[in-house]
């Protein structure tokens, strides 16, 4: 009698405290998982046919793993056979599963329900085929598959925040090394509010992949003005990109000084927490805000009024626009206490303006991907 494996496979969403658009540049992020995820549940099958039931949708969909290639759709059973694409086109033999999964994570939020979602399919399914496949290759698999199947061109830090995140830690990456360290987060007596504006992020793939043109163009130029010949914009300096300013387009000038910008940002952050210097941790991140509000213009007016509301608010140490951007998530250090007056605040603002009532999250940092037997069962 031979046994059958289930098992159970939960990866988080993330939150990213600040470093905005770098990932994608070779540069620095400093997200942390928060307690809201995925929970996938995956039995394997003798054929190559995965079946699969979203919970939340109530709704099913099939398909067969020798019938996979890349297309131009974007539906959620696609990110599940980008992930057996991703697997299978790296050399891993798979077979066939009937899956389950459903969540809490808000939908086109910027809280990487997608990002959560293919971590924990590519988990199950090496779990299931006994690939032993470990949590790094897991995230970088994960990107692949979004990056080449679903054309989504996603830097690295969603995956790796869901798959190698820790309790109480922030997850300082490296996205050109992907060197990574847990920074501990001793937040005393504040805490993180993730304000989701409900704004959804209609951008997905046309601007956020038109701000990678960007970048792409912006480096082109000054390693042209400058005789330079920087891999990315993580190496050019704010000196550097002055020097070639006459010859770049105006919003490509200010797409690069962001990036650079925000690169120190970030590790001035991580300074500041491990010193638990957390004003200045709440400095920074409203000057990310201001960053991608002005020079990456990625933010919105329903956004930018839920960070004024918040910056200007006693108790509030610093809040901006998390996630890709055009609405989406609003990320606010605030002290505890406040949190109550200010989600009062930020409804009236919204009432007043007409805007659609957003939804509030407190959230500690989270841990990573787990993913546990739940039974074995006997087949003859």
């Amino acid at each position: 009698m031979k046994c059958q494996v289930k098992v159970k496979a939960y990866a988080p969403g993330r939150v990213n405290i600040i470093g905005e658009h770098t990932d994608y540049n070779q540069g620095y992020v400093l997200p942390m998982a928060v307690n809201m995820g995925i929970l996938l549940t995956a039995q394997k099958r003798r054929d190559k046919l995965v079946n699969i039931y979203a919970n939340n949708l109530d709704q099913r969909a099939s398909f067969s793993l020798n019938k996979l290639a890349p297309g131009k759709s974007k539906n959620w059973p696609d990110y599940i056979a980008g992930i057996c694409w991703a697997l299978q086109e790296e050399g891993y033999k798979l077979s066939g599963a009937d899956l389950d999964f459903g969540g809490n994570i808000p939908i086109a939020a910027g809280l990487s329900s997608s990002a959560a979602l293919e971590v924990a399919a590519a988990a199950a399914f090496s779990y299931l085929n006994g690939l032993n496949i470990p949590e790094k290759k897991l995230a970088l698999l994960s990107q692949k598959a979004e990056n080449e199947y679903i054309g989504v061109r996603c830097g690295i830090m969603d995956q790796f925040a869901s798959a190698l995140s820790i309790k109480d830690c922030a997850l300082f990456l490296d996205c050109r090394s992907l060197e990574y360290e847990h920074i501990p987060l001793d937040l005393g007596e504040h805490v993180f509010m993730i304000i989701d504006s409900r704004i959804k992020r209609s951008l997905a793939a046309s601007a956020y992949n038109r701000r990678r043109e960007e970048c792409a163009e912006a480096l082109t130029m000054i390693n042209k003005s400058t005789g330079l010949q920087k891999i990315s914009l993580r190496e050019v300096s704010l000196q550097e990109i002055e020097k070639a300013r006459p010859f770049m387009l105006p919003e490509l000038y200010n797409r690069a000084c962001f990036v650079i910008k925000e690169n120190k940002r970030v590790l001035d952050a991580v300074k500041a927490f491990k010193h638990g210097d957390l004003q200045a941790c709440g400095s920074l991140i409203n000057q990310s805000h201001e960053g991608l509000r002005r020079l990456y213009e990625v933010s919105c007016k329903e956004v930018d009024m839920i960070v004024d509301a918040a910056q200007s608010f006693r108790g509030v140490l610093g809040a901006r626009m998390t996630g890709a951007g055009f609405g989406g998530c609003v990320v606010a250090l605030v002290r505890r206490e406040r949190v109550e007056k200010l989600q009062e605040r930020i409804l009236e603002k919204t009432r007043v303006t007409s805007a659609k009532e957003p939804h509030f999250y407190i959230t500690d940092p989270a841990d990573g991907l787990k993913v546990t037997e739940v039974f074995t069962m006997g087949s003859p």
